[in-house]
């Protein structure tokens, strides 16, 4: 029984935190990054682009990719939807960038200054979550 209690203790944090929270825009990630100490995961996808769908479908939601995110802040730009209609915030990230293919992540520090990138999609959360933990 105190094994029991003792376990649920450990797990209640886990569970009353929730989902990660994402930032969708650019300013204000930068500045939670810099409040929190942590570098900022930035996803740019499309719409129509379905390795993006599996990302966010399976891979950002998985327990791996759960955990893996909480210890950034991550940032989702959408670029261009369904119809290849650009949104005009993902469209100045993906020019900035020099993005030529999706979907593209990036890791910033604090400041925005790109430290790495992945193009293309990962198949698990651990992958993902393996990636995003590496220094």
């Amino acid at each position: 029984m105190k094994a029991l209690a003792a376990l649920l203790l450990i797990a209640a944090p886990l569970v009353a935190q929730g989902p990660v929270k994402w930032e969708h825009d650019y300013q204000t990630a930068l500045k939670r990054a810099k409040a929190e100490k942590k570098v900022i995961f930035m996803d740019l996808w499309t719409e129509w682009c379905p390795p993006c769908q599996y990302l966010q479908k399976n891979v950002f939601p998985s327990p791996e990719g759960q955990a893996a995110l909480a210890k950034v802040v991550p940032f989702s730009a959408l670029v261009e939807k369904r119809d290849r209609t650009p949104l005009p915030e993902g469209k100045k990230l993906a020019d900035k960038f020099g993005l030529d293919a999706y979907p593209t992540m990036v890791i910033l520090d604090a400041d925005g200054k790109e430290l790495r990138r992945q193009v293309g999609a990962f198949r698990t959360g651990a992958e993902f979550a393996a990636w995003l933990g590496a220094k």
